[in-house]
């Protein structure tokens, strides 16, 4: 892509973004949503191949419904209150309608279907900037509409997609989607405690995307996005493949690693508010996204020891080579035929 090009796509991703950020009107915040929305799209179909354009495709059907129902439910609003401010959300059907539809743009389940199609078919660059920047103009909206949300709703979704978010990815094979998974479960973390402590979604959504960064440029770096193609990293690049290892366990949050600090803290500020049951409901979920990043981290570090591929790979070929040798091959069959000519040469008898 011309450099000239991508400059203004991305200035444009973050002068939308920070439109919404700094907008307390609904028309400038559904605005600054689709300016960041259209500077995507060109980065996304950039490939030229039929799977990213499919991507691209689903990806802006998917952004254009959940913009058109943000402005159903705010201009409803509007009508029914006369406010176009965000903060003053008081009509309870605008505020389910733009809770589903904030929870569309991010890919919260059970709205989730088309976060890991459209990520399998991007670049891990790409898959980067959708897993991360494009997350933060909605959270913050949701962030500044929490307080007046239908609580049963967020307790579904934040349920619902960690639930999803840790079943999803238990079978996957591409990174990609693994990747899409895991953002899912996160999120319905986010979602969950964001009407109770909306500082500790905050700070679960900070380290999700630094620890979600690391993980798409250890990816890419590699220049890997699938599971078996994982396994040759440790004997190329033990160091890195050793911090990628401690990444995706502090994504699964096991302690000590800082991704277990703020599920601890969640769960904690969950059996606070009387919620005993879906804080055990979130903590079984996380194990289910556990598992996933061990068979990840298990393809990385396990399979396979430093330097062992390369001498079992010039064994092997001395082997062949010198079985399959034509030198070696047409000597025996001309002993062979010498004896055998030998043998029924009459003057031997």
């Amino acid at each position: 892509m011309n450099p000239y090009v991508l400059a203004i796509l991305l200035s444009s991703l973050g002068i939308g973004t920070t439109l919404t950020f700094a907008s307390s009107h609904w028309l400038l915040a559904w605005m600054g949503l689709e300016i960041s929305t259209l500077a995507i799209i060109p980065l996304m179909a950039q490939q030229h191949h039929p799977r990213a354009i499919e991507a691209t495709t689903k990806y802006f059907l998917t952004q254009a419904t959940a913009a058109a129902m943000i402005l159903f439910a705010s201009t409803t609003n509007a009508w029914v209150t006369g406010e176009w401010n965000i903060q003053e959300m008081s009509n309870p059907t605008a505020l389910a309608l733009i809770t589903m539809a904030l929870a569309l743009k991010i890919g919260l389940a059970p709205v989730h279907y088309w976060l890991p199609e459209v990520l399998q078919g991007l670049d891990l660059t790409t898959g980067l900037i959708l897993s991360t920047w494009q997350k933060l103009a909605p959270f913050a909206l949701i962030y500044q509409i929490s307080p007046m949300m239908n609580p049963t709703l967020v307790v579904i979704l934040g349920l619902t997609s960690t639930i999803i978010g840790g079943w999803g990815g238990l079978n996957q094979t591409q990174l990609r989607k693994i990747l899409a998974y895991s953002s899912i479960a996160h999120l319905g973390w986010m979602m969950i405690i964001m009407q109770y402590s909306p500082n500790l979604a905050l700070l679960n959504l900070t380290l999700y995307i630094i620890m979600t960064a690391a993980a798409f440029l250890t990816f890419k770096n590699v220049a890997s996005t699938k599971l078996n193609t994982l396994t040759l990293t440790w004997s190329k690049t033990p160091m890195m493949t050793a911090m990628a290892m401690m990444t995706l366990l502090s994504l699964g949050g096991l302690p000590p690693l800082t991704g277990f600090m703020p599920k601890w803290l969640i769960l904690q500020e969950l059996t606070k508010q009387n919620l005993p049951l879906t804080a055990s409901i979130m903590a079984m979920a996380a194990l289910l996204s556990l598992f996933f990043y061990l068979r990840v981290c298990y393809a990385m570090t396990l399979t396979i020891s430093p330097n062992t591929n390369n001498n079992t790979f010039i064994m092997t070929t001395k082997i062949i080579t010198n079985h399959y040798n034509p030198i070696h091959h047409h000597h025996t069959s001309t002993n062979t035929t010498s004896r055998h000519t030998n043998n029924h040469n009459p003057n031997n008898m």
